[in-house]
């Protein structure tokens, strides 16, 4: 048999692959993307310890509250930090139709994710003509007013000692152990990272940044600013709202805490220590900042400290994040061998 030139091979910083008369061209980061998807899916079956895997999933989680974020500061430049308000927002709504009203938990979740677009929407279109400073202390203030409200409305919230939330059950089955949710949690992230980078490579995308870049001159070529900046606001806390409805079926219980400032500053950490604007910087800030408070358990005293100490170590040294220095870093090195 003759060897031709249209024979598969390999070329340099790529793999090309061939099914049928076209050809399919998967680079390098590609594959190492996809090496990285089936190890973590692999992580169940290599370390089944159950209090690893819950680590686990309350990083993924995260991951996808930090995208959420990062999408909102990383395009539009819009600093909130009443995050967390949306995502007990999610969790407490879902809560509420599959407890009280006995709804099935999946209606509960889609009624959970929709309340919390309504109130985006609303939120966004009052405080998204602010900007800077006063767009950040208007969402602190919508935080901790959701927060109140949960604390004293106890028929709809249990009040400060929160409410039992019942488990996802799908067709009468319920899911149940670590395992599953952590795949089903892994699924929702990688969704939402592919439709992260999807949007930010979108005509959308483009359209987001230049706001985040220049916003007179995106007004002046015909952006509408005020609706792009809602949408993606929107965008953002839908997410936040799905995970947290997520959250309250795995972890079984719901408090005010949710909601609190603290839990927006971690997220905000997530997204600063990892890298603002980047979808696996947040991925990565996800990791950083909630296995630290586990790593840290046997001296919970120097928490503060050490969390404190790599978030400061991180905006002095690596002020634009980890994952994007990394990456300026390896290009000049790579420029510099060739």
């Amino acid at each position: 048999m003759k060897a031709t030139s249209h024979a598969a091979g390999i070329t340099t910083g790529s793999v090309l692959l061939r099914k049928g008369p076209l050809p399919y061209r998967l680079s390098r980061s590609t594959l190492i993307l996809l090496a990285l998807c089936v190890l973590a899916a692999l992580l169940p079956v290599a370390v089944p310890n159950p209090f690893y895997l819950a680590v686990a999933n309350l990083v993924l989680i995260n991951a996808v509250v930090a995208i959420s974020l990062t999408l909102l500061i990383g395009t539009t430049g819009q600093l909130s930090l009443g995050h967390a308000g949306f995502f007990a927002c999610g969790a407490y709504l879902s809560a509420y139709f599959s407890g009280a009203k006995a709804w099935p938990v999946p209606v509960s979740i889609l009624l959970a994710v929709l309340g919390t677009v309504l109130l985006a929407w609303c939120v966004g279109r009052l405080f998204l003509r602010l900007s800077g400073y006063y767009l950040a202390v208007a969402t602190l203030g919508f935080g901790l007013l959701l927060g109140i409200v949960l604390r004293n409305e106890q028929g709809f919230s249990g009040g400060p000692d929160g409410m039992s939330v019942g488990p996802l059950e799908v067709a009468g089955r319920a899911l149940r152990g670590d395992a599953a949710w952590y795949w089903l949690l892994l699924t929702v992230l990688l969704i939402v990272i592919a439709v992260a980078y999807n949007l930010l490579r979108s005509p959308a995308g483009r359209a987001l940044r230049a706001l985040h870049d220049a916003e007179i001159a995106a007004t002046t070529v015909g952006v509408d600013v005020q609706r792009y900046k809602v949408r993606i606001f929107v965008l953002s806390a839908t997410l936040a709202g799905l995970m947290g409805a997520l959250y309250a079926h795995y972890a079984g219980f719901i408090t005010p805490a949710a909601a609190s400032f603290m839990h927006s500053v971690q997220y905000l950490m997530m997204v600063v220590v990892g890298g603002i604007g980047s979808i696996a910087g947040a991925v990565l800030g996800a990791l950083v900042v909630t296995l630290l408070p586990n790593l840290l358990a046997g001296a919970a005293e120097y928490e503060t400290l050490v969390i404190g100490s790599v978030l400061f170590a991180t905006v002095l040294f690596m002020p634009r994040g980890i994952v994007p220095t990394l990456q300026t870093w390896l290009r000049v090195r790579l420029a510099r061998k060739a």
